[in-house]
């Protein structure tokens, strides 16, 4: 089924209902940083699909994703349970990078978790596709060397699952550390290690009076006596939701200190956070950590998804992002929790002294580029094979590697040529969005603003 190609000022007028509908509320509250959310959207296709999930759920399930408007929302590889795993929900080539697990081991995985929910999993690797399509347009790969690009992450995405399916060990798949990456990961993952919290805590913070405390500037914003309460009495919260092995030492979690920040960033614009200093795990100043309370969203596949027991599992978007977080992520950040503030709920995590996302910029050879898309396919398969029975959540009760494998196994010849096919649409798609969008934001046609 087809469906009618839109005007650019039709299809202006769709993005601006679409973008009203998930950003409305947010953008009234704080138009100054949706000004740079759409500034940082506006510099390439890539940076506006990156910051516009809720159009590509919007066109997936209204068919005007897939190659000449197929419909796509449904489609092939989509079966009872295969429409329902964990996915990312916002799986693109800049959301991988490093992070340091509950074990003290620096991994190099999916990261960024904010739009994680239950849903299709062709949702995940088409998404991942297109951002592929687009990276290789702006690194002017032809058409060819994409096709070539997509189908090496969907045969390494393919081999994974199976591999993972028919009962690998683990170290015959293992996670990409220092011990096991390559190329770019492996830079990501050393630049990771040469970091320190020293260094995160110089960047943040000042010692005053024989205590550390946060440095006025630097986006940090003094926080009136109610509103800190009111932070406080969340941190109080949250504390009830980290798992009994965070609790180690109970003065880790002294609170030093409280600051408010503005979210500015692509996909954080207008959310309101804090940060919190706290003692760490002894009295050596050094070893203090700083963890962000951050107003959590709505997923953009959420829309899309019209399980009710889905939507009834999750207490608030905070606590959705966490347990879809521990669910996709093996060993994540001991710090990761939620709570509440003001009726909204509230994702907790730790200001990572060892994040660094992987940098596209100097990946310029199509083998390299070909090496570092086959490890984020096995990454890809490797996230969705972590969150099943096995994961302590009863949202999804069976083997999700293994629903996928014979998902796939049943047209083993066309997963390949459908992530192409859709990678090279929607790319276009994108593209010709962004340019609307620009016109769009530079005329002040966008309301609000």
């Amino acid at each position: 089924m087809s469906v009618p190609q839109l005007s650019d000022e039709q299809r202006g007028e769709e993005i601006l209902s679409v973008f009203d509908t998930a950003f409305g509320e947010l953008l009234a509250a704080d138009p100054a940083a949706f000004r740079v959310k759409f500034r940082k959207m506006a510099s390439s296709a890539f940076a506006f699909y990156r910051g516009t999930a809720c159009l590509f759920y919007h066109d997936l399930a209204r068919g005007k994703a897939g190659p000449d408007g197929a419909r796509t929302a449904g489609g092939p590889y989509l079966d009872e349970r295969t429409s329902r795993v964990w996915i990312h929900g916002d799986l693109h080539a800049e959301n991988f990078g490093t992070y340091m697990d509950s074990n003290g081991r620096l991994v190099f995985n999916v990261n960024d978790f904010d739009e994680a929910y239950v849903g299709p999993f062709t949702w995940d690797v088409k998404r991942f596709a297109a951002s592929i399509a687009l990276v290789g347009y702006a690194k002017a790969l032809s058409d060819r060397q994409i096709t070539e690009l997509v189908t090496v992450y969907a045969s390494a995405y393919r081999e994974r699952i199976h591999a993972l399916a028919t009962g690998a060990k683990s170290d015959e798949v293992p996670p990409f550390t220092l011990d096991t990456a390559e190329g770019p990961l492996l830079d990501a993952l050393r630049d990771a290690r040469s970091l320190t919290r020293f260094s995160l805590l110089e960047s943040m913070t000042e010692i005053r009076d024989f205590e550390r405390r946060f440095a006025p500037g630097g986006g940090s914003i003094e926080l009136d006596a109610a509103t800190r309460y009111k932070v406080l009495a969340a941190f109080d919260g949250y504390l009830e939701t980290l798992p009994e092995s965070s609790l180690a030492r109970p003065d880790s979690y002294r609170v030093k200190d409280v600051v408010g920040r503005r979210g500015i960033g692509i996909g954080s614009a207008g959310l309101p956070s804090y940060n919190i200093l706290l003692e760490g795990n002894s009295d050596a100043l050094e070893n203090d950590v700083v963890i962000y309370i951050k107003q959590a969203q709505t997923p953009a596949v959420s829309r899309h998804v019209t399980d009710r027991a889905i939507r009834d599992y999750f207490q608030h978007e905070g606590h959705r992002t966490v347990i879809s977080q521990r669910a996709l992520q093996a060993h994540a950040d001991p710090w990761l929790g939620w709570t509440e503030l003001d009726g909204a709920g509230q994702l907790v995590a730790e200001v990572s002294p060892y994040a660094v996302d992987l940098d596209w910029d100097d990946i310029d050879d199509p083998e390299e580029i070909a090496q570092v898309v086959a490890d984020l396919g096995r990454a890809t398969a490797t996230m969705h094979a972590a969150a099943d029975d096995q994961s302590g959540e009863s949202l999804v009760p069976f083997s999700t590697e293994r629903a996928i494998d014979a998902a796939i196994a049943a047209d083993e010849e066309g997963f390949a040529p459908l992530l192409v096919d859709f990678a090279h649409a929607y790319g276009a798609r994108a593209r010709g969005d962004h340019q609307i969008f620009v016109d769009l934001f530079r005329n002040g046609r966008i309301p609000g603003l």
